[in-house]
């Protein structure tokens, strides 16, 4: 009996949001090693440099691959404020980013990080009209206990003292950004190609981050910076930047927000493992079990019905 229609564009779309889904867990994992990577860099280059150079380069790239190897037309983007928003969002969650691992350690830095789903799915809702059902929301609020599990270092004192370094507080700014932008990734959508979307936001961002950075770019050394400076950078303009946009924008046209950044719950535990075989160190038994509860959490939002 031949498929109908429907059931051949169902087969289609199941198939999208398993890539979806696939895309995500190697969205989580190239994340987790911009905190442990990018953390090597602070003793040599302030963050709007570093992250101004890493957009430059993520945008010529992805520009390449859009106009060049994947051959989409070019045109000036109708809206073009669009991107301004969406880069100026992406400009602070980085910058934030940064200059918090000057003041703290990665592993709490990227538990901070978990937090943005819970902030996604209420910004969803006054965005795009996203409605998370009670399943959601309950695995939610468990991953971001165990988040904040992560961030108070498993201490039970500092946690009913609410000790919690300026670094988290400076990040959990850039993650409220993050948490914006990732609905109006839907929201500001007009039919371009995930490939072009991210071009045009990375150049925006990079352009953000030119303009404000101005004199502390002028003012780097460039030709005194070490090697290894330079193959972080690599690596984040290709990884967490230039990929990590492009899986987003495929996820997000698929998964709703929520569930599309909830990956991001598993970076706590990414991040352990890559500090621990970089030779940082390894999280106590009482800080990986947080990041485990934020694990379990993304697996039921997996076993979750799409909506």
């Amino acid at each position: 009996m031949a498929e109908t229609g429907a059931e051949v564009e169902g087969r289609a779309d199941g198939r999208q949001r398993v890539l979806s889904h696939l895309a995500m867990l190697l969205f989580a994992a190239l994340i987790a090693g911009s905190f442990t990577f990018g953390a090597l860099t602070v003793p040599y280059i302030h963050a709007v440099p570093l992250n101004a150079l890493r957009f430059v380069l993520a945008a010529l790239l992805m520009g390449l691959a859009a106009f060049g190897v994947a051959r989409k037309p070019f045109r000036f983007p109708v809206a073009p404020w669009r991107f301004g928003i969406n880069g100026f969002l992406t400009a602070v969650y980085f910058v934030t980013m940064f200059i918090a691992l000057t003041m703290t350690q990665p592993v709490a830095t990227s538990a901070v990080y978990t937090l943005v789903p819970l902030m996604t799915a209420v910004t969803a809702y006054f965005i795009v009209g996203q409605r998370s059902g009670a399943a959601v929301l309950i695995s939610l609020v468990l991953a971001g206990l165990g988040a904040i599990w992560v961030i108070f270092r498993g201490d039970v004192d500092a946690l009913m003292r609410f000790d919690i370094g300026q670094g988290e507080v400076i990040y959990f700014v850039g993650c409220v950004a993050y948490a914006i932008y990732t609905p109006l990734i839907r929201r500001f959508n007009r039919g371009e190609p995930a490939m072009v979307l991210s071009f045009w936001t990375m150049l925006a961002t990079a352009l953000w981050l030119v303009a404000y950075g101005l004199a502390d770019i002028v003012a780097t050394d460039w030709t005194h910076l070490p090697a290894l400076v330079w193959w972080v950078v690599l690596y984040l303009a290709i990884g967490p930047t230039a990929v990590c946009f492009f899986l987003i924008q495929f996820a997000s046209a698929h998964l709703p927000a929520a569930k599309v950044i909830a990956y991001g719950y598993l970076v706590p535990a990414f991040v352990i493992v890559l500090e621990g075989l970089a030779g940082h160190g390894w999280a106590s038994l009482s800080v990986a079990a947080g990041a485990l509860v934020t694990v379990l959490g993304l697996l039921v939002l997996a076993a979750l019905k799409e909506r």
